[in-house]
């Protein structure tokens, strides 16, 4: 049983927008469960799937899929799909997303820039637009304790179309059996936004799961659509305090080190 879960916060123009593109994918066999943290969510039940609506205080990412994690377990759900809301499917999305689940427990998607959302807008000619990468896999620098996206700006050109091994899967499409979450738990809820993921994904590597990035699971961002954007004050307050949590929860003592000392100078 596959559960699909967002953390519902604010712009409902643009969940309006993902329910479409999951209303068009063709395989609805699946539950959406949805952490309403804004507490402003109405829906009519004509989304043509199935949802359910989960009440919750503005208390973090990590949080709100707690909410939907624990709700779905108790149902007896066993796959589970973590997405953002500001993306868009592609129309085979759920069908490669179970395909992918009966040989992996943690995995990911290739992920695009939704058309009009590049970093670098003028940077493509408009048949490049909706192929140019925002992540195909990702690095952790354990130096420094950031995390990299590899292809990321790139235009698409299936030099990233080898289902492999990756360093973490971004929080935008985390995809995890119950296996995971027996073993290693819920999400951190300390993590209010940002690295949350990576958190989790370096927890079930301990564990001895491996994270694998699947090319064939696509969907497009809508990059930072519903946090004002990439290097606004909210996102460059909230990754920067995430950034420095991660560190010292994951990261080696000599990254620790210098993690607070350019946190207190700043």
């Amino acid at each position: 049983m596959l559960a699909l879960i967002i953390v519902y916060h604010d712009h409902p123009e643009i969940l309006k927008d993902f329910f479409e593109s999951l209303r068009q994918t063709s395989n609805h066999n699946f539950t959406l469960f949805i952490a309403d943290l804004s507490h402003k969510l109405r829906m009519k039940n004509n989304l043509d799937f199935a949802e359910q609506i989960i009440d919750g205080k503005n208390k973090g990412y990590s949080y709100g899929i707690n909410l939907c994690l624990k709700a779905a377990l108790k149902q007896g759900f066993t796959e589970f799909c973590v997405l953002n809301y500001d993306v868009l499917l592609a129309q085979n999305f759920i069908s490669q997303v179970k395909k992918r689940f009966k040989q992996a427990d943690c995995f990911g998607g290739k992920i695009y820039y939704a058309k009009g959302y590049e970093y670098h807008k003028k940077r493509y000619v408009q048949k490049d637009l909706g192929k140019v990468l925002w992540y195909a896999g990702g690095k952790i620098d354990w130096n420094h304790a950031t995390v990299a996206h590899r292809g990321v700006d790139e235009v698409d050109r299936k030099q990233y179309n080898k289902v492999e091994k990756t360093d973490f899967i971004t929080g935008a499409l985390l995809c995890f059996t119950k296996k995971v979450v027996d073993k290693i738990g819920f999400w951190d809820e300390k993590y209010f936004l940002y690295y949350e993921d990576t958190d989790y994904c370096v927890r079930a590597k301990k564990a001895g799961f491996e994270l694998i990035y699947d090319p064939e699971i696509i969907i497009w961002h809508k990059n930072s659509g519903t946090t004002g954007g990439p290097g606004s004050q909210f996102h460059t307050k909230h990754q920067g305090r995430s950034r420095l949590l991660f560190g010292l929860k994951q990261a080696p003592f000599k990254t620790k080190i210098h993690l607070v000392k350019n946190y207190v100078s700043r």
